[in-house]
């Protein structure tokens, strides 16, 4: 009784909670928004300060006492409570038209796959304190696989690599589930990582997050184009401390991730060399998927051709189909209850 009252006054969500990005996807309505994952806390007082691109504006400009948080990390939370405020604020914001005491809505959540029991129990947990009436969870590349339409449920093999900020998950599925499957922490935010490393052993400059990123999308490749890119980036000198700028091409940022892509690279053809012939048979015809916001790296797309000798396409708007996923499972949870990872009535009690 009580779930149908609250299902009334909710809108059911669809939530790709990414290290970077978390994106929520609305029942009846499509993507309603996409928020940087990270939270502004005062330290002193404990609350919460900013959400969201509001708090993303914060990150390295902050007084001592306000810390920008990002509460995942590597696709798992870090931080209980503050995954928890940030998760009961993306829920309240779908329910703009609704009192916050009667938002009580069923969630689809995406989660990296092979994280442990402990780790999915953590969002589950987080997800049903900040509100949400009953919790699904399903591994990402499968969300992405049934966000790009791919037909899972065939028994035709099925690949998807998703390289998002934290994780890049590689996975074939068939029949409605994943056959072979790699996680791994090299994603995104370790391709900046890489940029910043690169940059102050090269040029002795010390750059922040925020403008490896920027430098990454603006000329970060990873194959050598026809035509050559440069952008200036500015730093503090770790020699004298004082402020410098810097001429920075792309075969710099190529040199600085070439090790991470190397990787993605290896672990594809891992899968590949783990999965039953039949089915790498139907992944040479119908090719590799890629998704998520690292497949807008330049020529990552050729490089995984090269390496793998299949073919490569980027899906079409790759940043949203962990959240299209999510979005088609919740307009028909008994018919994908079979992709989920755990149903609610399996979970034990909390």
């Amino acid at each position: 009784m009580l779930d149908k009252f609250f299902g009334y006054f909710s809108h059911d969500i669809g939530i790709d909670l990414g290290t970077a990005n978390t994106l929520v996807y609305m029942q009846g309505r499509g993507i309603i928004f996409s928020e940087p994952s990270v939270v502004a806390v005062n330290q002193k007082t404990s609350q919460v300060v900013a959400i969201g691109e509001e708090a993303r504006r914060m990150v390295g400009r902050t007084p001592g006492h306000i810390v920008a948080i990002r509460p995942l990390v590597e696709g798992v939370i870090s931080d209980f409570e503050v995954t928890e405020e940030m998760l009961a604020y993306f829920i309240t914001r779908a329910h703009s038209d609704t009192s916050k005491f009667l938002a009580r809505p069923r969630v689809v959540i995406g989660i990296p796959s092979g994280i442990t029991e402990v780790e999915r129990k953590a969002v589950h947990d987080a997800a049903k304190n900040a509100g949400a009436r009953e919790v699904y969870l399903v591994e990402e590349p499968m969300a992405a696989a049934i966000g790009v339409r791919l037909p899972i449920h065939e028994p035709v093999g099925n690949m998807i690599v998703d390289i998002g900020g934290g994780t890049t998950d590689i996975a074939v599925i068939s029949l409605g589930g994943i056959v072979t499957s790699k996680n791994l922490r090299v994603a995104g935010d370790k391709f900046n990582r890489d940029i910043i490393n690169y940059i102050r052993d090269e040029f002795k400059l010390l750059l922040g997050e925020r403008t490896a990123e920027d430098l990454k999308i603006a000329i970060g490749s990873a194959t050598k184009s026809s035509q050559s890119m440069e952008s200036s980036v500015r730093g503090r000198d770790l020699v004298t401390g004082l402020p410098r700028e810097v001429i920075v091409t792309d075969a710099d940022v190529r040199e600085a991730i070439a090790k991470s892509v190397r990787i993605i690279a290896e672990a594809t053809k891992e899968v590949i060399e783990n999965t039953p012939p039949e089915l790498v048979s139907d992944i040479m015809h119908r090719g590799i998927f890629l998704a998520g916001g690292g497949s807008f790296l330049r020529g990552i797309d050729k490089i995984l051709e090269a390496e793998t000798r299949i073919p490569v396409q980027i899906a079409e708007d790759p940043l949203t189909a962990v959240v299209r996923g999510c979005g088609i499972i919740l307009e028909d949870l008994e018919g994908f209850k079979e992709a989920l990872v755990e149903h609610e009535e399996e979970l034990p009690p909390t």
